[in-house]
C-alpha cells in the first residue's frame, strides 16, 4: 500500500491523484497518474515524463508497471489512471498491452479526471483480441 506524506495509507486513486502532480510534460502540459494494485495488494505508482525527442517519453501506465516489476511482482489485480481532460481517458493502445502481460483480461482499468467522472472497463474490453504469450507456441 502506498503512504501518503504523513504515513496515511491512501486508495487507488489518491495513488493515482497525488503523483499525477510529479509529471514532467513540459511540452503537451497533458498530466497522467497511474496506480496499479498487484497481487499482493500493495499499489505501484507512475507518471508521464515527456521528453523534447518524441517519442522517448514514457507513460503513466508503463512507469507504475516498472515499479511493480523492479519490486518483483508481475501480476495486476487494478489499475487506475487518472488525467486533466473532460472525458476520461483510455490508457494508450502500448500501454493496453502493457497492462495485458500483467494482468487478465478481467483486470478492471479505471479511468478518471481529476474533477472526478470515471470509467471502469475490464482489459478485455480495452484490448479485444490481446497478443498474448500463447500466440508465440507452435
Amino acid at each position: 500500500m502506498v503512504l501518503g506524506a504523513l504515513g496515511v495509507k491512501m486508495s487507488l486513486r489518491e495513488a493515482a491523484k497525488a503523483v499525477r502532480l510529479n509529471a514532467h510534460a513540459p511540452y503537451s502540459q497533458f498530466k497522467v497518474g497511474a496506480a496499479i494494485r498487484s497481487a499482493s495488494g500493495a499499489i505501484y505508482v507512475g507518471c508521464n515524463v515527456e521528453n523534447v525527442a518524441y517519442p522517448e517519453g514514457t507513460c503513466a501506465e508503463a512507469g507504475a508497471i516498472a515499479a511493480m516489476v523492479a519490486a518483483g511482482e508481475t501480476a495486476i489485480s487494478e489499475a487506475y489512471v487518472i488525467a486533466g481532460a473532460a472525458l476520461p481517458v483510455t490508457p494508450c493502445g502500448g500501454c493496453r498491452q502493457k497492462l495485458a502481460e500483467f494482468g487478465d483480461g478481467a483486470v478492471p482499468v479505471t479511468m478518471a479526471t481529476t474533477q472526478g467522472v470515471e470509467q471502469v472497463m475490464t482489459l478485455a474490453e480495452l484490448l479485444p483480441g490481446t497478443f498474448s504469450a500463447s500466440h508465440m507456441e507452435e
